[in-house]
């Protein structure tokens, strides 16, 4: 079966590559084929860029399906443009990654309405399609490895407040499935992790895995708004602020059964995923999530 995969660099998009890579012709889309290799990654790379049509619908051609995977909630140009490609280049099936905020309806913030219009496209694109909605990626507390290891301190809004997040590999198993299992079509799997999680609750299991003390300093609301407005547009940053106000109030606990329901497999906890991420907190550089990954 012949997949094409954009966001091939990413957290999950990497890890769709090398789960499909032993059984399938993978074309991995990317800007820069020449910068993306040092990731080594299965398949082919293929010069291709979001906003360029033609070299799109070149890339895509063969493919049987694509997984989407854009990030630019300031504009849905680029779905728009990869799903008039897919389907000109004659793909059949789109596995989208989107957010679980799509179903809160007091979620306004521009991200989550980003994603809606994306869906609502993929919906309406003319190909059969399966939409995944992650909450949170537990990796996004990679965005702390600096602190980490520098003060042995973890710095967040809200601390207390709990978020189901999940496990970037099990979306990747998720798309991975939907990408080449036809009874996925026409489904949207919420994905969380098993139980929800504070980010106090992740400064211990870090310290625990590390084996060392760690603290948790709590942000103002405006500390958190410069913090994110030095990494993203303003808009953005705002977006982020208002998806933290909603898990303060309860909006991002509820644990959903989308990870099983599409892998078969239990949802890693957080404890698991430190495990195998704790390199970056010990040494190495300081790695941060996607606006909308961070704001699911």
């Amino acid at each position: 079966m012949q997949i094409a995969l954009t966001g091939a660099t990413g957290m999950v998009g990497s890890q769709v590559a090398r789960l499909l890579a032993p059984r399938h012709d993978l074309r991995c889309l990317t800007r820069s084929p020449e910068r993306a290799a040092h990731l080594r990654l299965p398949g082919l790379m293929v010069e291709a860029d979001l906003g360029d049509h033609a070299a799109l619908t070149r890339a895509l051609a063969g493919a049987e399906s694509v997984l989407a995977v854009t990030f630019d909630p300031l504009s849905p140009v680029h779905d728009e443009r990869l799903l008039t490609a897919a389907r000109q280049a004659g793909v059949r099936h789109v596995v989208k990654l989107s957010a679980l905020a799509v179903t809160d309806p007091q979620a306004q913030d521009v991200i989550t309405q980003w994603q809606r219009e994306c869906e609502e496209r993929v919906r309406a694109s003319g190909m059969s399609w399966t939409l995944l909605r992650p909450r949170a990626f537990m990796s996004n507390s990679l965005a702390w490895a600096g602190t980490v290891r520098q003060e042995g301190v973890v710095r967040t809004l809200h601390g207390s407040s709990v978020n189901s997040c999940v496990d970037p590999a099990d979306v990747a198993r998720a798309a991975a499935r939907a990408l080449t299992h036809p009874e996925c079509a026409g489904r949207a799997y919420a994905l969380t992790g098993p139980a929800p999680v504070s980010a106090r609750r992740q400064t211990e299991e870090l310290a625990a895995v590390l084996g060392r003390p760690l603290r948790h300093e709590e942000l103002t609301e405006a500390q958190a708004l410069d913090a994110w407005s030095s990494r993203f547009p303003r808009p953005l940053a705002q977006a982020l602020l208002d998806s933290a106000r909603r898990q303060a109030q309860g909006a991002k606990g509820e644990v959903r059964e989308g990870v099983r329901e599409a892998t078969g497999r239990e949802p890693g906890t957080f404890r698991a995923w430190a495990r195998r991420h704790v390199s970056s907190f010990a040494s190495g550089p300081a790695a941060g999530g996607s606006a909308a990954e961070t704001s699911a």
